[in-house]
């Protein structure tokens, strides 16, 4: 598609289609030069009403349009059979007829909330749009039909609906839509304006987005990420879930914002916000190693041993500033960062990922595996990408939405049981965060068998075990333009692979090393 459409603007007042008034859009049309979209309206009627609507009274409903074109359009084109040539017996000629279709072939699929379309309005007041009706109020196949099952109106620039049998409405069953002739105007009716609205509303979205721009290419078709995603810059707690009490969350007490080279903490022994952090064992000292080991037996504070700073500082390893150190780049350490409560001042070296992401990435359609996300710049060993957003649900609504959706749901749901065996965590304990509907660009991250990032807890609270940061990091030196992926098994190389189990999902990362299977 271009890279910029300059769409023109109707000289006449825009009226809008209420989204949370739309069930679904059902079919589409072309009405002069015009792209129209028929509205299914939300009723408890067995027969709700529908209206045709032009593109530019649906700037609020693109997100039904967008299902329809993702889905409704291809099974109307599939229904409406190519034509078949037959004999006149008036004639020699070949003449083109439509085969015939059965109203019943033509319910297509169950109604699906999507975006539509409505016909232009040149009254302000729409008392009923149909044309050529018959006395009995149903409609010929040559008329042209605005409204069925209801009458419009407009209310302060809104276009309302109103159910209505009376005479002079048109009238149709929702089970025959779309009609043998709606299928076969739909599957010669462009809809190309539908999808450049429907593209620029998602660039919208993604100006919205915080920390450096996000792009959007697509060079393999001409359809645009879900617009019923919502990016949101911190979890959205669902309902039973709950962060750790705000006074459990302590800082570092002895450390100073000017500490060595004005870095914040300079010594892992005295930032308090490490305590639980792994320990350094190659520096430990004969009477360290034998505390450490009673420790590790008994239990207890590790706070005073020597540990790691998990990134490099300024002035310490230039070109690596901010890139986590190998300790836990080649580990699966959590990671602990200092927090508002501490006194090492807001440019520590241990905060990092709490200010978000910094790096410029592209969302792009790959050829068979759906939107991948990439790089815009080069990226070192151990920087950091962003974190997995989404909606934290307890154990028992996750499992609900697993067992109610297809396989791929899990490929969106991530459990937050990195504390589970340290912390004696059950099972039903469990958070999990839900990316599907809400989350942030990582979102879009493939799965790889060799991948080319790695995902790490990152905690701002050493107390709170059940909620923290996920924490996407490049695993080793990546180029500009390189498609970023991440092992969606969590699994490290040696782990080998399993023998499939039936009804596993074959996977299609491409890797040298790939496993051929994903989860059951």
């Amino acid at each position: 598609m271009p890279s910029m459409v300059v769409i023109p603007s109707a000289a006449r007042p825009t009226r809008l289609v209420p989204a949370d008034k739309v069930h679904s859009v059902l079919c589409h049309r072309i009405d002069g030069k015009e792209e129209q979209y028929l509205v299914r309206w939300n009723s408890s009627l067995q027969t709700p009403p529908l209206s045709w609507h032009n593109l530019s009274e649906l700037g609020g409903c693109l997100e039904y349009v967008q299902d329809y074109l993702d889905k409704g359009k291809a099974r109307i084109a599939a229904s409406a059979q190519p034509s078949k040539k037959r004999k006149s017996p008036d004639t020699d000629s070949d003449i083109e007829r439509p085969a015939r279709l059965s109203p019943f072939r033509t319910h297509l699929y169950p109604p699906s909330r999507t975006p539509s379309t409505d016909r232009s309005i040149s009254s302000p007041t729409l008392s009923s749009i149909s044309h050529n009706q018959h006395p009995n109020g149903t409609a010929s196949a040559a008329d042209t039909v605005n409204v069925y099952n209801g009458v419009l109106d407009v209310k302060d620039g809104t276009i309302i609906v109103h159910s209505s049998y009376a005479p002079h409405v048109a009238k149709i069953g929702i089970r025959s839509v779309p009609t043998p002739e709606m299928a076969i105007a739909a599957r010669d009716a462009p809809t190309y304006m539908a999808e450049i609205m429907v593209r620029a509303a998602y660039m919208r979205k993604l100006e919205n987005v915080p920390g450096k721009k996000i792009h959007l290419t697509n060079t393999i078709d001409a359809t645009s990420p879900s617009l019923k995603f919502r990016f949101i810059a911190d979890y959205v707690l669902g309902e039973g879930v709950y962060r750790a009490a705000k006074d459990t969350q302590v800082g570092c007490q002895q450390c100073a914002s000017n500490m060595g080279q004005s870095i914040g903490c300079e010594y892992t022994r005295k930032c308090d916000c490490l305590e639980f952090a792994a320990v350094d064992e190659s520096r430990l000292d004969e009477n360290q190693k034998r505390l450490f080991a009673q420790l590790k037996k008994t239990g207890g504070s590790t706070l005073g041993l020597p540990k790691k700073f998990p990134y490099y500082a300024e002035g310490v390893k230039v070109q690596k500033a901010g890139c986590l150190v190998s300790f836990y780049l080649n580990s699966r350490r959590p990671i602990y960062e200092c927090n508002d409560n501490c006194r090492c001042g807001p440019y520590c070296r241990n905060k990092l990922v709490q200010f978000g992401r910094t790096v410029e990435l592209e969302i792009f359609k790959t050829k068979h595996r759906g939107w991948g996300l990439r790089c815009k710049q080069d990226l070192k060993a151990g920087q950091f990408i962003d974190t997995y957003r989404g909606e934290i649900l307890t154990d028992a609504e996750a499992t609900r939405r697993e067992e109610t959706s297809s396989k791929a749901k899990a490929s969106y749901l991530y459990e937050l049981d990195k504390f589970k065996v340290s912390e004696g965590l059950r099972d039903e304990d469990i958070y999990v965060v839900d990316g599907e509907f809400m989350g942030g660009p990582t979102k879009f991250i493939n799965h790889s068998c060799e991948p080319n990032c790695r995902q790490y807890t990152v905690s701002y609270n050493k107390y709170d075990c059940r909620v923290y940061d996920i924490a996407f990091f490049a695993r080793r030196n990546i180029p500009k333009g390189g498609e970023l992926t991440f092992d969606y098994l969590d699994k490290d190389e040696e782990d080998g692979e399993e023998d499939p189990g039936e009804g596993s999902v074959p996977c299609l990362c491409g890797a040298a090393k790939c496993r051929k299977w994903m989860w059951m």
